[in-house]
């Protein structure tokens, strides 16, 4: 009874917080896409470098910036003026950071929130993942769950999506840190999937736990930088996206003790040069991409699209892109990719990500100094 009493009010405070104020609005003009037309409204501008967004049940959000700072967004949209305290140390190097932040799947129950960072540590920095309980504008009770070795002073390629299953098991997507044979190597954790129980212990039933020198963390090997996941809303399976290198941007279904290849196989080439990575784009024993973007649109940010408020979309898996600039909609037929639909081309600059809203939205963060949080409205006929 308490669970359904506590649904009832997210949604009605969700509805509320839909009734976006008219300071917020943007008048923009309606952009027709295949299947909808729709109109896109700035909630909230200003942010630095944004990277993700995650929706309370009361209405409000968090938004996390690179440079290390969450953020707390009310009801109204508007930007509380100081960063939550409390969080552990966070280095701002390159393209490391604060990433991304997301509630336990129980977290009416237990009010756990996750984040992942780069974190400082012997040899230099990496990815790592810390818990903690919201106190006003303070993170308490925090606890750092998963700090990926070896680090190295790398600025480049740290992954950082967090996804929980259905059985509230925790993936954490880790970048091969710009060092692409780290990759394929089974005592490193570059490169992969993280699989975790909430409390940041190892399931027994991961992939390489029996497997002498490996490191049982580790799900997957063979991924470069996956800065997308979700959970696909049917099946329970954990979709990634990761970026290629020149071209050869994947979209994969990741599965227990899969190799993905990289750089052993690649639909991308050596930057500048254009000349062959490994071994070419298929190897037997190496998983083959669903989908490949060939050139690079630099995916970050994904979502299935659930809810009602765009039907024609329903199960379509939406991309934000960086370098394309735009948002990409997948239609999918089970794991097969039938085509794409490029949105928003320029309009809206480099999306960093995408997500559905509980009122059945679509939000969107733009990556930059000036970044903003936006949301996609249906526009009827």
């Amino acid at each position: 009874m308490k669970v359904q009493v506590f649904r009832g009010l997210n949604i009605l405070l969700w509805s509320l917080a839909a009734l976006t104020p008219s300071w917020a609005q943007d008048r923009s003009s309606v952009i027709t896409s295949e299947k909808h037309a729709f109109r896109v409204v700035t909630l909230l501008p200003g942010l630095e470098n944004p990277w993700s967004v995650a929706f309370l049940p009361d209405g409000r959000m968090l938004v996390t910036e690179r440079a290390g700072r969450l953020r707390l967004v009310g009801s109204d949209f508007r930007l509380a003026p100081q960063p939550i305290e409390g969080l552990p140390e966070i280095l701002e190097r390159g393209q490391g950071g604060l990433f991304d932040v997301v509630l336990h799947p129980q977290y009416a129950q237990n009010g756990w929130i996750y984040w992942a960072y780069n974190a400082p540590g012997p040899g230099g920095w990496g990815t790592a993942l810390a818990r903690g309980k919201l106190q006003g504008q303070r993170m308490t009770e925090v606890q750092v769950l998963f700090s990926m070795q070896p680090k190295t002073r790398s600025s480049q390629h740290f992954g950082g999506r967090i996804v929980f299953d259905k059985a509230g098991t925790l993936y954490l997507t880790l970048g091969d840190r710009g060092d692409k044979d780290r990759a394929q190597k089974l005592d490193d954790h570059a490169g992969s999937v993280i699989r975790l129980h909430d409390d940041g212990r190892v399931p027994a039933d991961n992939p390489f736990t029996k497997r002498s020198g490996a490191l049982p963390e580790k799900w997957t090997l063979g991924n470069r930088n996956m800065q997308g996941a979700a959970l696909h809303p049917q099946t329970g399976e954990l979709w990634t996206h990761e970026h290629g290198p020149q071209g050869g941007d994947e979209v994969n279904v990741m599965r227990s003790g899969l190799n993905y290849g990289w750089p052993v196989i690649t639909y991308g080439v050596n930057y500048g040069l254009g000349t062959r990575i490994g071994e070419g784009q298929s190897k037997p024993g190496m998983v083959q991409p669903l989908h490949v973007w060939v050139p690079s649109i630099a995916p970050s940010g994904m979502a299935f699209v659930s809810g009602s408020q765009f039907p024609q979309w329903q199960g379509d898996l939406l991309v934000g892109a960086l370098r394309g600039q735009m948002l990409v909609r997948l239609v999918l037929d089970g794991e097969k990719v039938l085509r794409e639909e490029r949105l928003l081309q320029g309009r809206v600059g480099r999306i960093r990500d995408v997500r559905m809203g509980p009122d059945g939205l679509v939000y969107l963060l733009s990556d930059g100094p000036d970044g903003a949080l936006m949301r996609l409205e249906p526009v009827k006929p």
